[in-house]
């Protein structure tokens, strides 16, 4: 039993350990991005190496060092895109009047770039560990990259939850892509794909005859599977998966706020009122506001926002899970006073506090 339970311990532990150093790493000083990724890339290159040398090691040792060195080089391509290198040629937000199949392209456009990258870091494994028997890094690159797919899919297609939180500031404008709505389509596909794809895996680390190698490579494999269906479920519960790495998600103290709070507001906002406080903000009425976004009740269901300096968008989304208005701004000197009072005064009968 000891031997079926370390590497899911393991796994999970690297898994949340991982997770936490490179959202605590993008959101440091965008200066020390260049050393990061510099540190990063050369740990990524070691781990390509190892993943060759290990392809041909059966032993219980040789599955370990593949795993790690396959989350490795996940891992560069998550600091990568997170950290702004890697993203896409289009860098703004959606367009509010795109149709569906245009909005789809433009999301594509941004993160062409991020893909193309984990497809090349795809074909350097194959070929690092062509004709070796200990697979075991290359199917954890790629059940990660299914997943992390998948995820994105059911971002654009609507979901309850878009952890905002996770996205760092300079990436925020990517929320414009998200939906959020009650439940897709490709949600209980995900699911029931996963769970079964780590069942079996469990399933043959058990067989009758697996060596240890082999029954700790399906492990890692299965375990994956599983943390990956529980942040597929994350997007659709009531569960804060933040305080999982609330030690890595500090405030940044580069002279930038970042500040979210939940409106308690007496109404539904008037959407033309509250496009003419984003616009205001947009043009700098409340400070050097880099990016302003949220969903409140306006009429009989919800909008969500997203404003920069270079202008604000407004769409119909559904109910957030809490049910509750929340709005996020970052910035540097932002009066924060004023713009909350601007954003409650939309719902109430009192005019918007004049910008000035």
């Amino acid at each position: 039993m000891t031997e079926l339970l370390l590497p899911a311990v393991f796994t999970v532990f690297a898994w949340w350990f991982s997770t936490g150093v490179i959202l605590w790493l993008d959101r440091l000083d965008p200066r020390t991005f260049r050393a990061s990724l510099g540190i990063a890339t050369a740990l990524a290159a070691l781990a390509l190496w190892g993943l060759g040398e290990t392809a041909f090691d059966t032993s219980l040792a040789g599955a370990y060092l593949a795993f790690l060195c396959g989350l490795m080089i996940w891992a560069w391509q998550e600091m990568a895109f997170l950290m702004g290198l890697l993203t896409g040629p289009r860098r703004m937000p959606a367009d509010i009047d795109a149709t569906p199949l245009r909005r789809f392209g433009q999301a594509v456009g941004a993160i062409l770039y991020h893909e193309l990258a984990i497809l090349a870091g795809a074909v350097l494994i194959v070929a690092f560990t062509w004709g070796g028997e200990n697979l075991v890094g290359l199917w954890t690159y790629l059940l990660l990259w299914v997943m992390r797919l998948s995820a994105k899919l059911n971002l654009f297609l609507g979901v309850p939850n878009l952890a905002e939180e996770f996205l760092p500031d300079h990436l925020a404008y990517l929320q414009t892509y998200f939906r959020r709505r009650p439940m897709n389509l490709l949600f209980p596909l995900s699911i029931t794909g996963g769970t079964i794809g780590s069942l079996l895996l469990f399933q043959g680390a058990t067989a009758e005859g697996v060596s240890a190698s082999a029954a700790a490579g399906q492990i890692f494999l299965g375990t994956m599977f599983a943390l990956a269906v529980l942040e597929h479920w994350f997007l659709v519960l009531p569960i804060p998966s933040v305080l999982l790495w609330a030690w890595s998600l500090r405030a940044e103290a580069r002279g930038r706020a970042r500040s979210a709070w939940t409106a308690s507001l007496p109404g539904p906002c008037d959407p033309v009122t509250l496009k003419r406080v984003l616009d205001d903000a947009s043009r700098g009425a409340y400070g050097e506001v880099e990016t302003l976004s949220g969903s409140v009740r306006a009429g009989s269901g919800w909008v969500e926002f997203y404003a920069t300096p270079r202008g604000a968008t407004i769409s119909e989304c559904a109910a957030p899970a809490s049910a509750e208005a929340r709005v996020t701004a970052v910035g540097r000197g932002v009066d924060l006073a004023r713009l909350q009072a601007a954003i409650a005064a939309c719902a109430a009968a009192e005019p918007v506090p004049e910008a000035t």
